[in-house]
C-alpha cells in the first residue's frame, strides 16, 4: 500500500531497548466490562459522546457542548515487513505504529507472510470527547492494548485482548488504546468516533524508557 512518510501524525520515538510485555486475554463481554464491549452491528451501535467540560463554575448550557456527532470511515492498517502502518479516513490521519523487531533492525517489505511474534508500540492516546468503534470488515483477528481512566497510566497498566475478527470493538470515552494490530499483513475496519476527536497521549519510549510489548499469539498458539 502506497504510503507517504511525510504524513505521518506523530513523528515516533526510538532508541530504547526494553520492553514491556501486556497480558494476552481474549475478548468477551465479561473480560472487557469497564473498557467497553463486542459489538455485532457497527451501524446502529451508539457512540457516547462527552459534553464539552465546564472552565470554571458557570456551567455548560443543556443542549450544547455535545453537538459535534459522529464520524466514520475506513481505517485502514497494514505491514510493511516489521513496521505497522496505518491511515485512519475518517480523520484523515495517518500513523506509524510501531514494529515487530526493535525499530533500529526492523526490515520494510512489501514481501507477505512474515512471521511476528509480538507488536512493539510507542505510544498510545485516549478520547475524552467520545467513544470509538472498530469493526472488522474481512473479519481478521487483531489484538489491542487498553487501559482504565487515568493520566497516570504506567504501561503496567496494559491488557491486550484478542479480538477473534467476527465482532467489533467498542471502547468508552478516556480508555486509554495502543494501536489496534492485525496477525495478518493487511486489514481494513469501519471506524466510527466522536467527530471532536480529541486525543491525550503517552509515550512509552520517552517517558518509561519502554516499548509496550502487545503479543500476536492466534488462539489456541
Amino acid at each position: 500500500m502506497d504510503f507517504d512518510p511525510a504524513e505521518i501524525a506523530y513523528v515516533q520515538t526510538t532508541g530504547v531497548r526494553n520492553a514491556h510485555e501486556t497480558p494476552l486475554v481474549d475478548a468477551t463481554d465479561e473480560t472487557l466490562k469497564g473498557y467497553g464491549c463486542l459489538v455485532d452491528d457497527p451501524k446502529t451501535f451508539p457512540i457516547e459522546i462527552v459534553r464539552w467540560p465546564a472552565q470554571g463554575w458557570r456551567q455548560v448550557d443543556k443542549n450544547s457542548g455535545d453537538q459535534g456527532g459522529v464520524t466514520e470511515g475506513l481505517f485502514e492498517f497494514w505491514w510493511k515487513g516489521e513496521v505497522l502502518y496505518a491511515r485512519n479516513n475518517a480523520v484523515g490521519d495517518s500513523y506509524l505504529f510501531g514494529w515487530s523487531n526493535w525499530p533500529e533492525q526492523a526490515v520494510e517489505t512489501d514481501q507477505p507472510g512474515r512471521m511476528r511474534h509480538r507488536a512493539l508500540i510507542w505510544r498510545a492516546n485516549y478520547h475524552p470527547d467520545g467513544g470509538q468503534l472498530f469493526y472488522p470488515l474481512d473479519g481478521q483477528t487483531f489484538v489491542v492494548p487498553l487501559a482504565l481512566p487515568g493520566d497516570h497510566v504506567k504501561p503496567e497498566s496494559f491488557v491486550t485482548f484478542r479480538c477473534g475478527g467476527k465482532r467489533g470493538l467498542y471502547i468508552h470515552p478516556n480508555i486509554w488504546h495502543g494501536a489496534v494490530v492485525p496477525l495478518d499483513d493487511q486489514a481494513g475496519f469501519l471506524d466510527r468516533q466522536g467527530r471532536v476527536h480529541a486525543r491525550v497521549s503517552v509515550d512509552f519510549a520517552r517517558e518509561f524508557g519502554c516499548y509496550l510489548a502487545a503479543p500476536m499469539r492466534r488462539p489456541g498458539a
